[in-house]
């Protein structure tokens, strides 16, 4: 039987995969060739920003309905703790919108771009 990996493994190796993709964008390495590369790199970005929304609010929520009167905090009150991570959460899916919206129009202004190699 095929074990899932938990959240935190698959957040854990999207960091990676993007530790990776800041290796491979790095012009020493010469990975991009075309505009249509750039193209598809934010083409995989844009959606890759799309779907984190979803994950903070599913995060917010868990968050939401831990047991407030089961929890402790190293200091200050867990309740506190709780609101200002769901409300960074809350925060986190409007800026994950925006950059998804900056890289909507990247993606489209990459679009016509060809390359001329009699240039």
């Amino acid at each position: 039987m095929q074990t899932i990996p938990s959240p935190q493994e698959l957040a854990d190796k999207a960091a990676e995969a993007v530790r990776d993709l800041n290796h491979a964008t790095q012009a020493a390495k010469g990975n991009l060739s075309y505009p249509g590369d750039a193209y598809d790199v934010v083409a995989s970005l844009k959606a890759l920003t799309q779907r984190l929304p979803q994950s903070f609010e599913q995060l917010s929520r868990f968050l939401a309905n831990l047991p407030s009167g089961a929890l402790t905090a190293d200091y200050g009150e867990p309740d506190e703790h709780l609101a200002e991570a769901r409300s960074a959460l809350a925060s986190a899916v409007l800026v994950a919108q925006t950059l998804a919206e900056f890289l909507d129009r990247a993606h489209s202004a990459l679009a016509p771009l060809g390359y001329d190699s009699g240039a």
